[in-house]
């Protein structure tokens, strides 16, 4: 059932019965003020009765008919359209005229401002008012009308009330359906708009006027929020399987050397089973390295997918040292002959600590293969050499160096190190270590480049990362579109 429609059944309803429930007070009112008027009617007749009552119990009671008679014309002229009864002090009945209830149900005359009364006798209600008569000679009028005399009136009433209630229902219900179908045309435009959607469009193609309605407007907002939301995840899902495709791709590339290496390794293996120990070392040195390096490819490419597809929800604030330290302590339990200095920003300074809004294993990803890169190409022939490792705040931004002592890189080489796969020719790693770094740095926001330390010899990669001001306010947001393991990012 159409809305419009349940709105004209409800108003058809729900009218006539706030028209009956509002007439039942009305006409409760109007039968409350027939009353007082009937009431007040009454009280005049005996104001204006009661001289002419008293005259004639007066003249009564001196016996002086002619005067009697005069009063008794008199009273009957002042009742008018009203019962009237007059007894004396004895309660013995001297007039009666017009409709009056039985003798038994008249009220005694208590003051002189009581109000009228209903009574009840042989089935029928009156209004009767009873006034004592003062003077001389002390008596009771009675003044009485039908209380049945504004039931025509209060009928006619009720029947006004009848006949609008049944014009109400049907002229209600065509007026609500009316007014409905009006209101609701904003509503159903937008349902055909929806219906109409193109899937592929998006929330692109949605195209909702605003309508001057709240609740449509609101509606048309959600639906909005809805489709981008929807073309945000479907483009998250189509990088991912785009990411999934690059990684297949890139591993079946780069795994294809390795693994043609290590299966003429075994060919030689297996068709010379009698070779000389030396060169039986050598072959099993290769293949270890072979197995080495494809491990570790596999690990960054790994790792370099997880970070084209981390969320937002993994950032927080952060302290870049503690990552720092982390990777240091692990990097000297495994190298314990090595030199790393570390200087790192006081907590109980006056800048205290400064903190970025990031992805804690992104960070600890940069430290580990910064230091990783140090510890392979930046010692010096024949023995360890020293790693510098410093966290400074620099302005707005919190500055990482690692610094080593190694033969540096070139002016004209130092961009490249970042692409995907780049690597000395000498070099047991995989080449993905500094796109590793590059892709988390441009993940936080940041930047990392290559430059000579201030000793003037070896190299240092310098890392800038944007300062967390408040950890109510998030730095930056990720990038839109994230493609490391398929492009160079």
């Amino acid at each position: 059932m159409r809305l419009a429609t349940r709105i004209a059944i409800w108003a058809a309803v729900l009218l006539p019965l706030l028209v009956l429930g509002t007439s039942a007070l009305l006409l409760g009112l109007v039968t409350h003020d027939l009353r007082n008027e009937q009431d007040a009617k009454l009280r005049d007749r005996a104001q204006v009765e009661l001289p002419y009552v008293r005259a004639y119990l007066d003249a009564d009671h001196q016996g002086r008919t002619r005067v009697e008679q005069n009063q008794h014309q008199k009273v009957l002229g002042a009742a008018l359209d009203v019962g009237i009864k007059v007894a004396d002090a004895s309660g013995a009945q001297l007039l009666a005229e017009g409709r009056l209830p039985s003798a038994a149900a008249l009220p005694p005359a208590t003051t002189d401002t009581a109000g009228p009364v209903t009574v009840r006798a042989a089935g029928q209600a009156w209004r009767v008012l009873a006034r004592p008569v003062s003077g001389a000679d002390p008596g009771t009028l009675w003044v009485a009308a039908p209380a049945s005399a504004t039931a025509a009136q209060v009928s006619a009433v009720r029947g006004r009330i009848i006949l609008v209630t049944l014009l109400a229902a049907p002229l209600a219900g065509l007026l609500a359906y009316g007014l409905a179908r009006r209101a609701t045309a904003p509503l159903s435009r937008l349902g055909r708009r929806a219906a109409a959607l193109d899937p592929g469009a998006g929330a692109a193609g949605f195209d909702h006027r605003h309508s001057g309605i709240g609740e449509v407007d609101e509606l048309a907002a959600a639906l909005a929020g809805a489709l981008a939301r929807y073309d945000e995840q479907a483009a998250r899902t189509a990088q991912a399987l785009e990411t999934a495709r690059s990684f297949s791709a890139a591993a079946s590339h780069e795994l294809r050397t390795p693994l043609m290496s290590l299966q003429t390794n075994l060919d030689v293996l297996s068709a010379h089973p009698d070779l000389p120990p030396a060169d039986r070392a050598e072959i099993l040195a290769d293949l270890r390295g072979d197995h080495r390096r494809m491990l570790d490819l596999l690990t960054a490419l790994r790792t370099l997918a997880r970070g084209d597809l981390v969320e937002q929800e993994a950032f927080g604030p952060l302290d870049p040292a503690d990552q720092i330290t982390a990777s240091v302590a692990e990097l000297r339990r495994r190298r314990p002959e090595l030199e790393i200095v570390t200087e790192l920003p006081d907590p109980a300074g006056p800048t205290g600590t400064p903190r970025v809004f990031g992805w804690e294993a992104g960070l600890r990803i940069v430290c580990d293969n910064l230091l990783a890169n140090a510890v392979v190409h930046g010692q010096p022939p024949g023995r360890p050499g020293r790693i510098g490792v410093a966290v400074r705040r620099e302005a707005d931004q919190v500055v990482l160096t690692v610094d080593d002592a190694g033969p540096g890189i070139p002016q004209a080489e130092r961009a490249a190190v970042f692409d995907r796969f780049h690597r000395r020719r000498d070099s047991p790693g995989s080449g993905l270590g500094l796109t590793l770094v590059a892709q988390q740095v441009a993940l936080h926001r940041g930047s990392v480049t290559v430059t000579t330390p201030p000793s003037g010899s070896g190299c240092r990669f310098e890392v800038r990362l944007p300062l967390l001001v408040s950890p109510d306010a998030p730095t930056l947001p990720l990038p839109a579109r994230r493609d490391w393991i398929g492009a160079t990012g």
